[in-house]
């Protein structure tokens, strides 16, 4: 069979409407051939590059690498776009080939002798070369990463270097499907009556929908989707039925058999341990660290271990009252971790006289993307236009937008992909098909979000938690960071940004959810059309601390943990008991779980992306809660000079500068940790 030709390919040239692949044209079995024709066309670019008679350039080396791999970057944004949001089995053993292969080629393309003298020499020699700011930091950004991925290594340790690389590929591909497969084979079907017992219309109207999604018509369905399981664990008064769910939802990846992922942990830690080592640094979260804001584990320890004893003690007067609230309602047994949830959403209601269930009708899914739209609109000018007919994505519950700056221009392409179902993995997350950048003939930005809400039944409106509202927001915050871009080279544009910084365009933009005049706007219920009275928006907001010990706590534990793993010069033997163990040492309330336990911990064991890393949310935390001080401090929350600085130094800048660099060009100063202590209510 002939190489498919990557100039014609529907994989690789994108024909679709708004600069989009034309996925009509896409079938799945395209995929092996493509990934093949592209990885030889890349390697055929780099030994170009790496063999060119001339002297190195920043135009023949660095532009050059920058610019190479236009194919393989195609059909790698489709690939891992699906095998994210819509896998099936042919997707999944790709997904387990492609991703030693992807492992390998990189690993030859950063231990290649010849590329890595030209750009060391460009190195050598920056400060004579007039660069500009943003090239300059390309460049030291280029070479520390050659660095890091073993350049420098003698030739046997770059061999067992690319080993390690590739072995951890596959581990991440196989842990992230075995934690689907438990998601998918597990679901608690309940009958009317006493099963339902506690639950909201609904949250009975999302088991009804999730139960016939899976054939199971006339009956209600608990899956592990959070945005099932949390209000079940929430609302249901059957305790056997919690735990149930509890013990299942907590359970993912570590149930034995062929989806237990304990071996994938073990091994995964093991080569993470011996990369480290390889490559001169003590442990692998030093390793990770070195390239971030916080630089070492000493400085993460320092943020999380006064935040850990505030948020413990905050639970342990918690869990008091909510032990003498269930006693009060005759239930004598131990507060276990199951019961969290219920009780405190009893409590909740009798503080404050509302419960989550209140706020939902309020919370349309609809109305909550429009006043996403609406704050981008008001702080940075951009439109958003839905392209309703004739455009496929990679699955027909896609939305897609066209998204416009104020004086109408072509900004970005956007996509959303917000309900759950059983061929999408867990959770919540941003990521690109296309970057910004304005290298070379420059791309404009195409970027999506997925969600995993709970399909309403048809013909109704989809009713978001104020948590999921959250995350809408958050989500959408991320994608901005990828529109907004205006770098000139790729690998700074949009969200390449140390892992610490990334998360702070995201939640910063959590805060203007809460705006009053966003939810008198937007907050708006389904039946109705009233906006969700004064009284009750007061009360959610002095509530919205309520649950700090727990909410911090149940983060804060896996943060450490993640942290502990790494910390290690060598990796745990049993990393199970090594989790359990660092609870016990931390003093974890037996009554609260980890927000991510080990055998489902996809952030750091599904890829590597958090490894090391699972801080980074909280310590951008401090930075997005000065930062939006900085607009209310001028009286006005949409205030103009202040968007623009925001847009301007940190949605707009990328990874164009160091982060602090960019943060006291918008703040004018770096923050302390006590605007996220108050903001947490653990001040």
């Amino acid at each position: 069979m002939p190489a498919p030709d990557l100039a014609r390919h529907p994989l690789t040239r994108w024909s679709g409407p708004l600069g989009l692949p034309d996925f009509s044209a896409i079938a799945d079995a395209d995929f092996p051939a493509v990934f093949d024709a592209a990885l030889a066309a890349h390697q055929a670019e780099i030994a170009a590059i790496a063999g060119n008679a001339e002297a190195a350039t920043i135009e023949n080396t660095l532009e050059a690498l920058e610019l190479s791999g236009e194919a393989l970057d195609r059909v790698c944004a489709i690939f891992w776009c699906r095998a994210g949001a819509h896998t099936n089995p042919d997707i999944q053993a790709l997904e387990r080939a492609i991703a030693p292969k992807m492992a390998r080629h990189f690993s030859a393309i950063h231990m290649n002798a010849a590329l890595f003298s030209r750009i060391d020499a460009l190195h050598r020699e920056r400060e004579a070369l007039g660069l500009d700011a943003e090239t300059a930091r390309v460049l030291e950004k280029t070479w520390k990463r050659f660095v890091r991925a073993g350049a420098k290594l003698g030739e046997e340790e770059k061999t067992r270097l690319a080993a390690i690389n590739e072995r951890l590929a596959s581990l991440g591909a196989q842990f992230g499907q075995n934690v689907l497969a438990d998601e998918a084979a597990w679901a608690l079907y309940l009958d009317e009556g006493d099963d339902l017992a506690g639950l909201p219309d609904f949250l009975k109207a999302a088991m009804v929908e999730a139960a016939a999604s899976r054939g199971y018509q006339g009956r209600y369905a608990v899956t592990l989707s959070r945005s099932i399981v949390e209000p079940f664990l929430t609302f249901s008064a059957r305790r056997d039925l919690r735990l149930k769910a509890f013990e299942a939802f907590t359970g993912r990846g570590g149930n034995g058999g062929d989806t237990d992922n304990g071996p994938v942990v073990r091994e995964t830690l093991a080569l993470r341990s011996q990369k480290a080592r390889l490559l001169g640094y003590d442990s692998y979260a030093a390793f990770k660290l070195d390239d971030t804001m916080a630089k070492s584990p000493a400085a993460v320890l320092a943020l999380l271990e006064p935040v850990w004893e505030k948020a413990r003690a905050k639970a342990e007067v918690d869990r008091q009252a909510l032990q003498r609230l269930a006693a009060a309602a005759g239930d004598n047994a131990p507060l276990a971790a199951a019961d969290w949830r219920y009780w405190q959403e009893k409590l909740r209601a009798e503080k404050f006289a509302f419960d989550e269930a209140g706020l939902k009708p309020y919370l349309q899914l609809d109305r909550i993307i429009d006043a996403c739209f609406d704050v981008a609109g008001r702080l940075f000018g951009l439109t958003f236009e839905e392209e309703k007919t004739g455009i496929a994505a990679w699955h027909e519950e896609v939305r897609v937008f066209e998204v416009k700056d104020a004086d109408g221009a072509h900004r970005a392409t956007f996509l959303a992909d917000y309900f759950s179902r059983p061929s999408k993995r867990s959770g919540a997350w941003m990521s690109s098909l296309q970057g910004a950048h304005r290298l070379g003939a420059g791309a404009a930005p195409i970027v999506y979000n997925i969600m995993n809400f709970a399909r309403p039944p048809r013909g109704r409106p989809a009713l978001l938690s104020m948590d999921e509202a959250r995350t809408l927001f958050h989500e959408f915050g991320h994608a901005l960071h990828g529109m907004l871009s205006e770098a000139r080279w790729p690998s700074v544009s949009g969200t390449a940004v140390s892992r610490d910084f990334v998360e702070l365009p995201s939640q910063l933009y959590e805060h203007w959810l809460t705006v009053p005049e966003i939810l008198k706007k937007h907050a708006l219920h389904h039946e109705t059309g009233q906006p969700m009275p004064a009284e009750l928006v007061d009360k959610m907001l002095e509530a919205r601390n309520f649950d700090a010990g727990f909410a911090t706590v149940e983060f804060a534990a896996s943060a450490l943990v993640d942290m502990a793993y790494h910390s290690q010069r060598e990796a745990p033997q049993d990393p199970l008991a090594f989790e359990a163990g660092t609870l016990e040492r931390l003093g974890m309330p037996k009554e609260i779980a980890m927000r991510h336990r080990t055998p489902h911990f996809l952030h750091v064991f599904s890829g590597d992306g958090y490894s090391a890393g699972y801080y980074s949310y909280m310590w951008s935390e401090v930075l997005d809660a000065d930062a939006f001080s900085a607009f209310e401090e001028t009286g006005d929350v949409f205030d103009a000079a202040t968007a623009q600085k925001l847009r301007a130094h940190i949605y707009s800048a990328g990874g164009t500068k160091d982060p602090e660099e960019l943060y006291r060009a918008f703040r004018g100063k770096m923050p302390s940790p006590d605007a996220m202590m108050a903001k947490r209510g653990l001040a």
